[in-house]
């Protein structure tokens, strides 16, 4: 795949911030292979073009959803920030010709999450927040500290969580569903693997 090409697309499709966090989810992607000790070149290259949509205008990512029959949930459409997700997922396979449903799932599934995501989509979810070239450093070394104390991803990722929802909480906004589902069922497995200890 041609990353020179992902590269050129979102540097004319996006902010320049969004490009630098584009830059830097792909950076952090390989910093977490690194350390899982795993080649995935497959979330590699889903966390450098997982934002592909991110500045499309809300008119526009309604416009292709509708047109294009894109699978999207009530919730999703109540809440735009989460839109670019399954749109980006659509560009991915529209105008970068990736058919690989690990990488497509990987971009839908990067802002919401799902229950028993896989290695890939873990670390496209998980780069996304701990990149630093434009994420708060302290945010990155709190993810990357619970990364590092257990040596899997869930930890960080339900840090996330926790912070996702605290903060529509604290803000009086709707929680999706999907949200409080995932993050349940990350606890529930991380307790069960600390009790086959």
């Amino acid at each position: 795949m041609n990353i020179d090409f992902f590269k050129t697309y979102l540097r004319q499709n996006l902010t320049n911030e969004r490009y630098e966090h584009s830059l830097g989810a792909y950076e952090a992607s390989c910093e977490i292979c690194k350390f899982l000790g795993v080649e995935n070149e497959k979330a590699e290259i889903a966390s450098l073009i997982h934002d592909c949509a991110k500045c499309l205008p809300n008119d526009e990512l309604l416009r292709l959803i509708s047109q294009n029959n894109i699978d999207v949930t009530k919730m999703e459409l109540e809440n735009s920030k989460t839109l670019h997700a399954p749109v980006g997922a659509y560009v991915a396979k529209t105008v970068f010709d990736i058919e690989d449903k690990e990488i497509l799932d990987a971009i839908r599934f990067h802002t919401i999450g799902r229950i028993n995501m896989t290695q890939t989509e873990k670390i496209v979810f998980l780069a996304d927040k701990i990149e630093s070239r434009t994420r708060r450093p302290d945010i990155s070394k709190l993810l990357w500290d619970a990364l590092s104390e257990h040596g899997n991803m869930d930890d960080a990722i339900i840090l996330c969580y926790k912070a996702t929802i605290k903060k529509l909480i604290d803000n009086d906004l709707v929680i999706h569903p999907q949200t409080v589902e995932v993050y349940d069922s990350l606890i529930l497995d991380v307790k069960k693997s600390r009790l086959t200890l």
